[in-house]
């Protein structure tokens, strides 16, 4: 049996890189799957490529309402949510003396009020379920220090992860974060960053970074019932950086 055969989930960012990925393989797992982004073209053309176990509904993850009516489509599509993936974030890599305050602001609603928005809007549709598992994507950067703005933020995942987790347990509700190091995206990878980054890879114990795919495996494992009693807890996928 498909590993997430019955599960309806919605995974936020997913119109490309690490989120497609995550998507990707919840389908091939047996769930049902609300893709959000706000790249309407490309959300809807990986829907179809995906079949007819996803849909694509435009979202901005900092919206309230946005957040309902995702789980309304998810609702009227599929049936109640099992699974959230908070996988939507932006990176920003600016001085503290360079941000300004709306920069700031912007990465906090992004990468931040998100997550407690989503958290909060699947709550009751859990609980029509029966049972939900929250996976927040944070970062190495939610562990260890980086640029200021994109760490703040990936902290806060962690410390709600916990938080959202005690609140939740006795609701048969589990929230777990995954904090992945460098991972292979287009937006990593890309010719203006390739060198950068093959020269950081030399930096990581196990010399090169991450494949999506490889946090896509620990995701699936979270939104799965082989993870049935872990809950509050950091998973790591790093390749060892935090080892040091």
């Amino acid at each position: 049996m498909a590993r997430l055969e019955g599960k309806v989930a919605i995974i936020t960012g997913s119109a490309q890189g690490m989120g497609a990925a995550h998507a990707k393989k919840f389908i091939e797992e047996g769930a049902k799957v609300v893709l959000t982004d706000l790249n309407e073209e490309k959300g809807n053309a990986f829907a179809a490529e995906l079949g007819e176990n996803a849909i694509f509904v435009k979202q901005n993850v900092a919206n309230e309402e946005d957040w309902k009516n995702v789980v309304a489509k998810a609702e009227e599509a599929f049936g109640p949510v099992n699974v959230l993936v908070n996988n939507a974030g932006i990176t920003m890599a600016k001085s503290i003396t360079d941000t300004s305050v709306e920069d700031y602001r912007k990465i906090v609603e992004i990468n931040q009020v998100s997550v407690f928005l989503g958290i909060k809007s699947v709550v009751s549709s859990m609980e029509k379920a029966g049972q939900g598992t929250i996976v927040n994507i944070s970062s190495l950067n939610g562990l260890v220090g980086g640029a200021v703005g994109y760490t703040d933020t990936k902290f806060a995942v962690r410390g709600i992860t916990k938080a959202a987790a005690l609140e939740l347990a006795p609701k048969n509700i589990r929230v777990n974060s995954v904090h992945p190091g460098v991972i292979a995206t287009p937006m990593v990878v890309q010719e203006d960053t390739k060198a950068a980054v093959e020269a950081f890879s030399k930096m990581i114990p196990m010399g090169r970074v991450a494949e999506p795919e490889e946090v896509s495996n620990l995701v699936l494992y979270l939104a799965s019932e082989e993870s049935s009693y872990s809950t509050g807890s950091e998973f790591i996928v790093d390749g060892g950086m935090s080892a040091r």
